[in-house]
């Protein structure tokens, strides 16, 4: 498997240019964040809405995107009622979300 960042470290420059904050952008865009999962709670009732800013963030010429995973972990989803499956399936969505 090739470096993924090799073309990056490779350059003179060698600078990637983050996103900006997720959860900011998120309230800017009218969600709620208060909620023990902070904008990982968006991976379960709006996904699309963080696909959204991952989108805006990349058209801004971000090289990297954030997953909307701080706050997201197998016990905080299984508080919320999903079993360890269905919690994964949430960690790996995020990541999908994000690339």
């Amino acid at each position: 498997m090739s470096d993924p960042l090799a073309p990056w470290l490779a350059d003179d420059e060698g600078v990637l240019l983050l996103d900006g904050g997720l959860a900011t952008e998120l309230e800017a865009r009218g969600h709620d964040l208060r909620d023990p999962l902070w904008s990982a709670r968006l991976l379960l009732d709006d996904p699309s809405a963080i696909a959204a800013v991952h989108d805006a963030y990349l058209d801004a010429g971000a090289d990297v995107a954030t997953a909307a995973s701080y706050q997201a972990s197998l016990p905080g989803l299984r508080a919320r009622g999903l079993d360890d499956e269905a919690a994964a399936g949430v960690l790996r969505d995020a990541l999908r979300l994000a690339r």
